[in-house]
């Protein structure tokens, strides 16, 4: 998981530097570059890329569809870390939702945990005036929609391989994203080709020790390792960016960050 947040964390910043392109249209060639890459390594394997359990495998691709495109949007939107942080909600959701979809036990005091976590990002959203209602609203909607696909990842342990999963996410996102994209349209020219390739790299290579990392852990102790994403986005956001927050911002982020410790610390 920590692998992946360091790929999530470079495919955010990449995302950034090409602010002139539509997040849909990187959100498709990303995608065009993961069901190439994927099917190819399937088929070198020997495995069938379609799966068994095919409607699972249809609702993850959708919910992470949705996931994805929201939060590239408000990678755009908004500064760096606060759209990781509004995106990396998704631990509760997932959490809550895993004692529903998967019967996964979560002790009492990991909702406390979480909820000091919750408390952070209201800080963020409240004392930054560069974080709108709309943003925040897809912000949140996006971890939703992640809390969803993450369970559908370990419902699906048993059945399916890791890149069989990874598969399906572009599959099913490449038709949604190819419509929306159809009504704003950028055409790519020079380094933009290096950078939507990276981007498409990055986020295959993070896709993949996630879906590892789900079917093989603890569900509410792996999804709130990605928290370590607002870190890397704090640190990137800086440097490359100049991004600074208000003080509050950094105590928001700071309880985002002693929740996820305070819960690592839950034993199963």
């Amino acid at each position: 998981m920590l692998l992946a947040g360091i790929f999530f964390a470079m495919m955010n910043v990449s995302v950034k530097f090409i602010p002139h392109i539509p997040a849909i249209e990187i959100v498709w060639f990303r995608s065009v570059f993961s069901l190439v890459f994927t099917f190819i390594v399937l088929g070198q394997k020997g495995i069938s890329p379609f799966g068994n359990r095919k409607g699972s495998l249809v609702i993850r691709g959708i919910v992470g569809s949705i996931s994805l495109i929201l939060f590239f949007y408000t990678l755009q939107r908004i500064p760096l870390a606060s759209a990781v942080t509004m995106q990396y909600l998704s631990p509760i959701f997932t959490t809550i939702l895993g004692v529903f979809i998967i019967k996964e036990k979560v002790r009492p005091i990991q909702f406390l945990y979480f909820a000091m976590a919750f408390a952070g990002v209201l800080i963020i959203q409240g004392v930054d005036p560069r974080v709108d209602p709309l943003s925040a609203l897809m912000g949140i909607t996006s971890g939703l929609a992640a809390g969803v696909a993450y369970n559908m990842i370990r419902k699906l342990k048993t059945s399916e391989h890791p890149l069989v999963i990874v598969f399906y996410f572009p599959l099913v996102t490449l038709p949604i994203a190819s419509i929306i994209m159809y009504f704003d349209w950028v055409t790519p020219v020079g380094w933009d080709w290096v950078m939507l390739l990276w981007i498409g790299f990055c986020t295959q290579s993070a896709q993949y020790f996630m879906t590892v990392a789900y079917q093989t852990g603890n569900l509410a102790r792996v999804s709130s390792l990605s928290y370590m994403g607002v870190l890397y986005a704090l640190i990137f956001g800086f440097f490359l960016f100049g991004e600074t927050f208000p003080l509050a911002s950094y105590i928001g982020m700071g309880l985002v960050l002693v929740g996820i410790l305070l819960n690592l610390r839950v034993k199963s």
